[in-house]
C-alpha cells in the first residue's frame, strides 16, 4: 500500500510537471512570437532611418549647391564694374558682408545639422547587437 502511495503521488507530481512544462512551452511560443513582431518593426524601423539618413544628405547637397551658386552671384556682382555704379554704398556694404560671410560659414566643411546625431544610427543596426543562444537548448525539449 506504501509502494502504491509513493506511485500515486509521483504521478501526480509528473502530471503536475507536465502542466507547468506545457503552460512554459505556450508562454515560449507567445514570446517567440511577441519577439517576431517586434524584430520585424525594428527592421521597419531601421529602414525608415536609413530613407531619412538618404534624403538628409540629398537636401544638404543641395542646399550646399544652392549656397555655392548665391556666392557666385554675390561675388559676381561685388567684382563687376557695372555693379558697383548701380548698387548703393549701403547695398554694396551689405553684399559686402553677405559675401564674406558666405564664405566663412555656408561652405565650410562638416557644418551638418547636428540635429539628428549619427552616431547613435550604429545601435540601429543588428549586427551590433550581441545575444547569447547558448541558453536556448536548456529551455527548448
Amino acid at each position: 500500500i506504501q509502494v502504491a502511495r509513493c506511485f500515486e503521488t509521483m504521478r501526480q507530481r509528473c502530471c503536475r510537471l507536465e502542466r507547468d512544462g506545457q503552460r512554459t512551452r505556450e508562454r515560449l511560443a507567445r514570446v517567440e512570437a511577441e519577439q517576431a513582431a517586434l524584430e520585424v518593426k525594428l527592421k521597419h524601423a531601421r529602414k525608415q532611418v536609413e530613407v531619412e539618413i538618404k534624403k538628409r544628405h540629398r537636401v544638404e547637397a543641395e542646399l550646399e549647391k544652392q549656397e555655392r551658386k548665391l556666392q557666385l552671384v554675390l561675388e559676381s556682382l561685388m567684382q563687376e564694374p557695372w555693379g558697383s555704379g548701380i548698387l548703393s554704398k549701403e547695398q554694396c556694404s551689405i553684399l559686402n558682408a553677405l559675401v564674406s560671410q558666405r564664405l566663412g560659414a555656408a561652405l565650410a566643411p562638416g557644418r551638418r545639422s547636428s540635429a539628428v546625431d549619427e552616431s547613435c544610427h550604429s545601435l540601429l543596426f543588428h549586427s551590433d547587437i550581441s545575444y547569447d543562444h547558448t541558453d536556448d537548448d536548456v529551455v527548448r525539449s
